[in-house]
């Protein structure tokens, strides 16, 4: 049986300065088991295995993606996971130390399959905007998270 292509790609970039030094980014970073007492658009999370845990995230869409992550890289620099389901793909923070803080780079590249994909076709700049929200919330709820 053919294997079905995916029918759109994303790839997202932010840099944030955060009030904190990296290694408390970090520690709040690789919880991802809390992250729904802080991060608003996270609405489950549920341990799937060593290094592996299912997400559930809803934006201001009514749409909530399921997505299986598992961990690549979990350093003090570089936290990275493969995701898979609603999206497929890779998520990765970099963190430096900058000033008093921590300079945090975001990049997500996936690709969505199914009728997400194909409604990509048409709604793409919704869908971005959707995942812009959703990145305000996480920027917005670990800056508070770290202070």
């Amino acid at each position: 049986m053919p294997t079905l292509q995916p029918v759109a790609t994303y790839s997202f970039r932010d840099r944030w300065h955060l009030d904190a030094p990296p290694e408390r980014v970090h520690e709040v970073l690789a919880d991802v088991e809390h992250y729904v007492e802080w991060w608003p658009e996270v609405v489950a999370v549920a341990a799937a295995g060593e290094g592996r845990g299912l997400v559930l995230c809803r934006s201001v869409l009514p749409y909530t993606l399921e997505l299986l992550l598992t961990e690549l890289r979990n350093r003090p620099d570089v936290l990275e996971v493969g995701v898979e389901g609603d999206l497929e793909g890779t998520v990765r923070f970099e963190l430096r130390p900058e000033g008093e803080g921590t300079r945090l780079d975001f990049a997500q590249d996936v690709d969505v399959p199914g009728v997400l994909g194909a409604l990509s076709r048409v709604a793409r700049p919704l869908l971005t905007w959707n995942h812009d929200q959703m990145m305000r919330g996480c920027l917005q709820g670990l800056a508070a998270r770290l202070a």
